[in-house]
């Protein structure tokens, strides 16, 4: 008969499993991050289903499609609309939510002003094995909170704390932080694998047989990635990471995965004496310019989740005294801007082979959708010719390899966006131009590099 395995070695980086222990990762080559992972007796098929109980689901009956019920999924609001954008509406009974970060970002702090306000209608235990009750109180004291109603412990056994959430029956759940809690029968250290693993699994379970809201607390890496996040991302419904510079006090909330909404959704706060305040107008932010603008600036709509956000892209085109050009990216993909300055060269006949050229999104905002070529291209046209675009002009698309101008989703909305900001001119590929004017605002289409070219002579 054969031998069942009991171990195996997992990546903390990508999560990939070996039978026995080795230095190199074979799948991302990183070094010694093989960790050993316990693999405890699985329980027989009908017992380990029949715990986790699904709203709506019975157990041993299969339905088809058209017999289930498609009532609207009930939520609860966690009394930010900002949170609750990123959220896809509020907070879902049964559901597990991971807020990552990096330290001092917020994570608690947010988490906290969240939990107070809702226990003020809904029963609500906050798990804390980083920081003892009274740095909490003390926190909650100085951010001006209510907290005659919100029930706080410090924990790190699993164990203790499933069963004292038995009993006190809770609505929401926070336990901050999943690194530090741990399962007594694993013999691993807490922030491992095994420990994050197994520590997870049994906190989903106990939120999926009582419909609590479980919000999980999550460190990230050296390399500003969650940790864990092979392990933990099948297991959670909703995955979001709070983001923001130490040297600015503005935060972006995005989701990364939502089972219950839309994800690459995008909040914004502002973090003060009293903790975070939601921006309602985060273009507003991102559009602070000088009274005088420069070469290499112009503002570019991108989409966000649901909704439209003008953010400034600047662009610096510099003579090299280096052998190799360098070529720096800060809120954008490093090889998106060498494939477009390719392009530049090839379809529009402007050379920056032998300049430096450093590309940099204003705000910290990280964009991800190709919606912002056609303004990559006009910064560094403007910064190399030394010569300032309008202050009033906005611009998106997407620019293909071929020279060509491509339409870029959701047009119409983003040119209503801009107009509500006071922009006056827009250069937009041919597809999105809107069919009907829009009051007070000049559009220029656009279908190839040269006619963008001809646009600013």
């Amino acid at each position: 008969m054969a031998k069942k395995k009991t171990t195996a070695y997992v990546c903390n980086d990508c999560g990939a499993d070996y039978t026995k222990w080795q230095g190199q990762c074979g799948e991302c080559r990183a070094w010694n991050t093989l960790t050993e992972l316990r693999l405890g007796s699985s329980a027989s098929p009908s017992s380990g289903r029949r715990q986790i109980g699904f709203a709506g689901a019975v157990d041993g009956v299969v339905n088809t499609l058209a017999e289930i019920a498609l009532d609207e999924i009930p939520r609860i609001g966690t009394g930010t609309n900002e949170f609750d954008l990123v959220l896809g509406g509020g907070l879902v009974p049964g559901s597990c939510i991971l807020v990552g970060g990096e330290p001092g970002a917020g994570k608690s702090t947010l988490l906290l002003q969240t939990l107070c306000r809702l226990a003020e209608t809904q029963k609500a235990l906050y798990v804390t094995g980083e920081e003892s009750p009274q740095q909490v109180a003390m926190r909650a004291s100085r951010l001006e909170l209510p907290t005659d109603k919100l029930q706080i412990m410090a924990e790190t056994s699993v164990e203790a704390i499933c069963a004292i959430a038995e009993r006190l029956q809770p609505k929401i759940l926070v336990v901050d932080s999943i690194q530090v809690v741990h399962l007594d029968d694993v013999s691993s250290a807490p922030g491992s694998v095994s420990q994050v693993r197994e520590s997870a699994a049994m906190l989903i379970r106990y939120a999926k047989q009582t419909n609590t809201i479980l919000l999980l607390v999550g460190h990230v890496t050296k390399d500003g990635s969650l940790a864990g996040p092979k392990v933990l991302e099948h297991m959670i419904d909703c995955s979001l990471m709070l983001e923001g510079s130490s040297d600015s006090h503005f935060r972006t909330l995005r989701s990364n995965k939502n089972r219950f909404g839309a994800v690459n959704e995008l909040g914004v706060f502002a973090m003060t004496d009293k903790g975070l305040r939601e921006v309602a107008n985060p273009s507003a932010i991102f559009l602070q310019r000088g009274d005088e603008v420069a070469s290499g600036s112009v503002v570019m709509v991108v989409w966000e989740g649901t909704r439209p956000l003008l953010v400034e892209l600047q662009a610096l085109v510099d003579d090299s005294h280096l052998g190799n050009p360098r070529r720096v990216t800060v809120g954008l993909e490093h090889n998106r801007l060498a494939m477009l300055l390719a392009v530049l060269h090839r379809h529009g006949g402007i050379m920056v082979g032998d300049q430096d050229v450093f590309v940099n999104v204003v705000g910290g905002v990280k964009v991800l959708e190709t919606s912002a070529d056609l303004a990559l291209i006009l910064s560094v046209i403007s910064s190399f010719r030394n010569h300032p675009l309008p202050r009033d002009l906005v611009v998106f698309g997407e620019v293909g390899l071929s020279g060509e101008i491509r339409p870029v989703p959701n047009g119409q909305e983003r040119l209503r966006e801009a107009a509500k900001h006071g922009f006056k001119r827009a250069i937009v590929p041919a597809g999105n131009a809107p069919r009907q004017p829009i009051k007070g605002m000049e559009i220029t289409s656009v279908r190839k590099i040269t006619e963008v070219l001809q646009a600013l002579d």
